[in-house]
């Protein structure tokens, strides 16, 4: 029998990965470009080049790994209310999941009946679920955020490093632009398939916003060009 695929399951890591590889071919490639375009020398384009590879992994991953403790602290403070209220009140509890079954179609009877066959289960993690939207297959992991960004920034800051490290400098502008808007199609449309999405319109979001942040950074470059 043939299963749907679910997609959800794979949103807490999907996100951080593809922010992470988007972001290190992105921010490597313009500081690069920035830099390549003021006009210095290879030694000075390959230093920033890697400065940018490790102080961008890091700082993504320390602020993947902060922002997803937020998250998960919320929602450890949302059940703890929760898991008092079911205390405090058990049946006001009750009657108020029903009603959310009520409202989602179930007649009163039958709705009722299903909240109490869910209490006597696990009344906490039918009202995590069915009222707070908390799901065990998109609870917030910390640790898995943040090494998927480290991992995927470092992995697409990779190629800008090697392009400064080996392409010439008479066309390096040209050819880490190039390289850039190719990876970064292919890891949005890599991101749409794998999220189920429509890979066009991520390729061309990706693609105008990646372009326009390099061509920035090459206009403060030849503005405040060092060419002797």
């Amino acid at each position: 029998m043939n299963q749907k695929k679910q997609y959800t399951s794979r949103a807490n890591w999907l996100r951080a990965a593809v922010l992470g590889a988007n972001d290190g071919i992105l921010s490597t490639t313009s500081l690069v470009i920035g830099i390549a375009a003021a006009g210095a020398p290879r030694y000075a384009i390959v230093l920033s080049a890697l400065a940018g590879l490790v102080a961008g992994s890091t700082s993504m991953a320390a602020g993947e790994y902060v922002s997803v403790c937020s998250q998960t602290d919320v929602e450890k403070s949302d059940l703890q209310r929760q898991e008092m209220a079911l205390k405090v009140s058990p049946e006001e509890e009750l009657e108020k999941l029903a009603e959310i079954y009520r409202q989602r179609g179930l007649s009163r009877e039958l709705a009722r009946q299903v909240a109490l066959e869910l209490y006597r289960h696990d009344a906490l993690e039918a009202h995590a679920r069915d009222e707070l939207g908390i799901h065990e297959m998109t609870r917030p992991r910390p640790l898995q955020a943040a090494f998927a960004s480290a991992a995927s920034f470092v992995a697409g800051g990779i190629m800008p490093l090697s392009v400064a490290l080996f392409a010439p400098l008479q066309g390096m502008i040209l050819i880490q632009y190039l390289l850039a808007i190719v990876f970064l199609m292919l890891t949005g449309a890599a991101a749409a398939r794998l999220g189920g999405c429509r890979i066009g319109p991520s390729v061309a979001r990706i693609s105008f916003w990646g372009t326009m942040s390099m061509m920035f950074t090459a206009l403060v470059g030849f503005a405040f060009g060092i060419h002797a």
